[in-house]
């Protein structure tokens, strides 16, 4: 473009696509076969705003800019949380451990949550003993620390060591929500059945307001295994945990999962929370290997 003086300037740039890029398609292994929804692009964090240069003294009069307005704090919204009201999809992916794949020693299992394009919000991290993970296996006692992208603990999730087994009705599998660390928004607990894995959804003052059942065996062969979310009276569907099919040789030789969570987008987000805490003992009642038969719990054993 010519310009006074008989300078040319280039056009300005056409802009290249990247991270984050609308168009861009998700990462293959996290088709959750649900209807899109409007993308979310980014983990909500503080903005600093870098003091500019004022006015040279003398310099002609200029309208003063509104002062920046204060952060909009959800009401309710435990701190860290207030990326779930905009999502009704999360997607959990267990992280490949080179030391657990080659000799089979369990070591703590670690996860990335992401949203519906793929992008990390949030990675979470177990942590208990090397002796409680090797020898309670799949029914072993942990905290778990859920961090966000600032490296801030937002949930803590607890789970006491229990039965599995439909046998011993009086003390089964139950898992403590805690956001922020210390403060209690919910529970997960195993509801008996016979043969069906059933949970009950509940709040902080362990009233059930959601319920969850899996299919009567929790093994993906070469497809999804769906556990239905449902209202408290199990009648209306509102959502769905998903156990992912990895393909043939994760599945076989290591036990890292995928899953996936939806939701309705005006759910509590304390309860999105708890779901994300449901999805976690589910993995481990169900698809965490145990010993060197590589086998796997079930509502019987």
């Amino acid at each position: 473009m010519p310009q006074p003086g008989g300078h040319s300037v280039a056009p300005y740039p056409t802009p290249q696509g990247g991270y984050g890029d609308p168009g861009q398609a998700p990462p293959p292994g996290f088709n959750m076969g649900y209807s899109p929804s409007p993308p979310v692009m980014f983990q909500p964090g503080p903005v600093s705003h870098a003091p500019g240069p004022g006015p040279q003294y003398g310099a002609p009069h200029q309208a003063i800019s509104p002062a920046p307005a204060a952060p909009v704090v959800a009401v309710g919204v435990p701190p860290g949380l207030e990326y779930l009201t905009q999502i009704d999809q999360i997607l959990i992916h267990q992280k490949v451990e080179l030391l657990e794949a080659f000799i089979g020693f369990e070591t703590n299992n670690q996860y990335e949550i992401k949203n519906s394009l793929g992008q990390k919000i949030y990675k979470a991290k177990e942590k208990n003993d090397c002796c409680t993970r090797n020898c309670c296996g799949s029914l072993r006692s942990f905290d778990m620390k859920i961090k966000d992208n600032m490296d801030r603990e937002v949930i803590r999730l607890i789970r006491p060591f229990r039965c599995v087994s439909c046998w011993c009705p009086c003390c089964l599998q139950e898992m403590e929500v805690q956001a922020p660390p210390g403060t209690t928004i919910g529970y997960v607990k195993q509801d008996w059945h016979p043969f069906l894995p059933r949970f009950s959804i509940q709040g902080a003052n362990r009233e059930t307001l959601l319920k969850l059942e899996g299919p009567c065996f929790a093994c993906n062969c070469c497809g999804d295994v769906n556990f239905e979310l449902t209202s408290k009276d199990g009648g209306t569907p509102v959502g769905r945990i998903s156990k992912q099919w990895s393909g043939l040789l994760k599945e076989v030789f290591t036990d890292t999962d995928n899953f996936g969570i939806q939701f309705p987008l005006d759910l509590d987000v304390k309860m999105k929370a708890v779901l994300m805490g449901a999805c976690f003992l589910i993995d481990f009642m169900f698809f965490e290997k145990v010993g060197e038969a590589n086998q796997r719990s079930s509502v019987f054993s």
